[in-house]
């Protein structure tokens, strides 16, 4: 109505006049439009904290706009970050994964690096990239393998178990084979790690129609979704320290990936979206 420009030399009644409106109900005006935008901010506030505590305090500023935008609130990332800090949210930045030496100091066969020939993956289902790393316990190491989707990054297979030889990764691929059924050709990328090179995969990967691929050798971030689901896990669970017992780990990782992971957490990478919302979008 009045801007503050227009208010800089004159008196408040003589702008009031002009504008054919009364001084009480300007300052009304003014009094509104506080009141008003301090109600949105306790809603949106309210809002905020829901969808944080739902991400399992795990999301920031750019998640918490995204979903907030796609329950229908119109919202910038400013303002949600103004609201974070009222609130007193703070999320832990991720740390960067430098992940363990791979054993590929061996004799088997080593296989072509698949995605520097096919380019961008396009399609659910056309690759899977599989690591292991390393999960801590009071009871000794555990070791997870997994089986993630390059397009839709969803954990397709995995296992936990307290080894790390070829059986972790063959029971780890074999559920996610069972569980998705994908076409012949389906591309397998992992490290040159002996567990993939070994025979007894690689005869797996042939009796379900896969391909297998590997990173080049000395360039550990050929598998850079892989490697961020690791550093994104251990972040959400706050791995600072061992899990009590290897069940404990057992439990917490099945909540983490079947109920969590898979299903709610949303990401960039995917439009913002779960990997489960995203494979029933594209699919």
């Amino acid at each position: 109505m009045i801007s503050n420009a227009s208010k800089k030399g004159f008196r408040i009644r003589q702008l009031c006049q002009l504008s054919e409106v009364s001084v009480s109900g300007y300052y009304q005006w003014r009094k509104g439009g506080r009141v008003k935008k301090a109600g949105e901010d306790k809603i949106l506030r309210d809002k905020v904290k829901l969808v944080y505590s739902d991400s399992r305090c795990n999301y920031g500023s750019r998640r918490i706009v995204a979903q907030l935008r796609r329950e229908g609130y119109k919202i910038g990332r400013k303002r949600v970050m103004r609201l974070m800090k009222e609130i007193g949210i703070k999320v832990e930045q991720k740390r960067s994964y430098k992940p363990k030496t791979t054993d590929s100091k061996h004799n088997l066969a080593i296989s072509e690096n698949l995605l520097e020939v096919i380019g961008k993956v396009e399609r659910i289902n056309q690759v899977w990239v599989g690591d292991i790393t390393y999960i801590p316990t009071v009871e000794g190491w555990m070791y997870l393998s997994v089986f993630m989707d390059l397009r839709s990054r969803r954990i397709k297979g995995w296992r936990l178990r307290d080894n790390m030889r070829t059986d972790l990764v063959i029971e780890a691929y074999m559920q996610a084979v069972f569980a998705n059924r994908p076409s012949e050709g389906l591309i397998v990328h992992t490290d040159r790690g002996s567990q993939y090179a070994s025979d007894s995969f690689r005869e797996v990967l042939k009796r379900t129609g896969a391909i297998s691929s590997m990173a080049g050798k000395g360039y550990c971030y050929d598998n850079a979704a892989i490697e961020s689901f690791w550093a994104t896990l251990k972040k959400d669970l706050r791995l600072t320290k061992p899990f009590k017992t290897k069940e404990e780990a057992k439990r917490v990782i099945f909540d983490y990936i079947e109920v969590y992971y898979n299903r709610k957490r949303i990401h960039s990478a995917i439009n913002y979206l779960s990997p489960v919302d995203f494979e029933k979008q594209v699919c």
